[in-house]
């Protein structure tokens, strides 16, 4: 098993940088998942850690050994595609067991290691079928296993769900995970899908334009985005912000919206404070803004009256996309609202969960 290091590592194709400048640790059994928009960098860091794209400046290692210059079939590492990649003239056993046949390894291993990735990913009874008699979730399940066989220090994904349809990414997605504690591993998963990524990562990287905006665990990422673009990135329905002023009035901070005045909480005052007077961006998550009277006890709520747009009925919760002033945003309140587009609804923000970020630098300042 192995670390990963990215020391420095830049890639230009041309004037455009792909990656700028990357510093990341990858723990050894780790599952890191690299996320970010279409264009972020985050399939071009994968490839240049497996060797199928040049460093331009840094260095990478797996484990202590700089692998720069090594040949991706030396590199110790196995990676599955977002296309499944298989040959259609070969049977999933054949499939699977190609690259070890490349090295020539004994059939009596090739036997044990394909039946037992077979029998790990329940697809033991596949063997001797094509990839064409296959469903999409079968031939990726053939595609991770075709990893496995190769028992590699690292494995590396390539956005491996985004073929499957909703269902069978949710059902994959537990896969990869029981995968991945069975294994032992590194894996390092890259995907635009944020949901994929709080699912299944140890710690998530989240990249914008080459650049690594924020590494850390699920739950730090949710709770203290570093900027507004990870603020924004992570969670679903994602952040509301608001364009606003911290104001000071009878000895209390208020978060003025124009639209809207909310009563900043006592503890939340003191880092606030030298930003006094001074134009912010105020973010909310939807699952913090309740609707009247279904607001749950003991929140530092602030109140604020509100326009219906539109209602999205999930069941479970409801989607209210809401207007104050000119500024839409979005609230996941109690399906026992009874809410139509047009009226205006009493909603109360938990302001204990509320985020300032600076309004030059977008940078987190609670």
């Amino acid at each position: 098993m192995a670390s990963v290091t990215y020391e420095n590592v830049t890639k230009r194709f041309g004037e455009v940088v792909a990656v700028n400048n990357m510093n990341l640790e990858v723990q050894d059994k780790e599952f890191l998942v690299l996320v970010g928009p279409s264009g972020c960098g985050k399939t071009t860091a994968l490839r240049l850690l497996a060797g199928l794209e040049e460093v331009t400046h840094g260095n990478i290692y797996i484990g202590d050994r700089l692998v720069n210059d090594i040949a991706p079939k030396d590199r110790d590492i196995a990676m599955v595609f977002q296309s499944y990649a298989l040959y259609p003239h070969m049977s999933v056993y054949d499939n699977m067991a190609f690259g070890l046949k490349l090295r020539k390894t004994p059939k009596a291993e090739i036997d044990r290691r394909v039946k037992e990735a077979a029998e790990i990913l329940g697809i033991s009874q596949l063997l001797d079928r094509k990839p064409k008699q296959l469903s999409g979730g079968q031939r990726q399940r053939v595609a991770v296993g075709r990893a496995i066989v190769r028992e590699p220090a690292v494995f590396l994904f390539d956005e491996p769900l985004s073929n499957l349809d909703a269902k069978l990414r949710v059902q994959t997605r537990a896969e990869l995970a029981k995968l991945h504690l069975r294994l032992g591993t590194t894996f390092i998963y890259v995907t635009h899908d944020q949901v994929e990524a709080m699912t299944m990562a140890t710690r998530i990287a989240v990249m914008r334009d080459g650049i690594l905006q924020q590494l850390d665990t699920p739950q730090n990422l949710y709770d203290h985005p570093g900027n507004v673009f990870v603020a924004g990135f992570i969670g679903s329905p994602s952040m509301n912000f608001f364009d606003a002023t911290l104001v000071e009035s009878d000895g209390q901070l208020f978060v003025d919206g124009g639209s809207f005045r909310l009563e900043v909480p006592e503890d939340k005052i003191a880092p606030l404070l030298p930003h006094k007077g001074k134009e912010v961006i105020f973010g909310i998550r939807p699952e913090d803004i309740h609707a009247k009277p279904f607001v749950p006890p003991g929140i530092a709520k602030a109140d604020m009256k509100a326009d219906v747009d539109v209602t999205e009925l999930m069941g479970n919760e409801i989607f209210v996309y809401c207007l104050t002033g000119n500024k839409s945003f979005i609230a996941r309140v109690d399906p026992r609202l009874r809410a139509r587009p047009g009226e205006q609804i009493e909603l109360a923000l938990n302001m204990a969960n509320m985020h300032i970020f600076e309004r030059d630098t977008e940078l987190a300042i609670i």
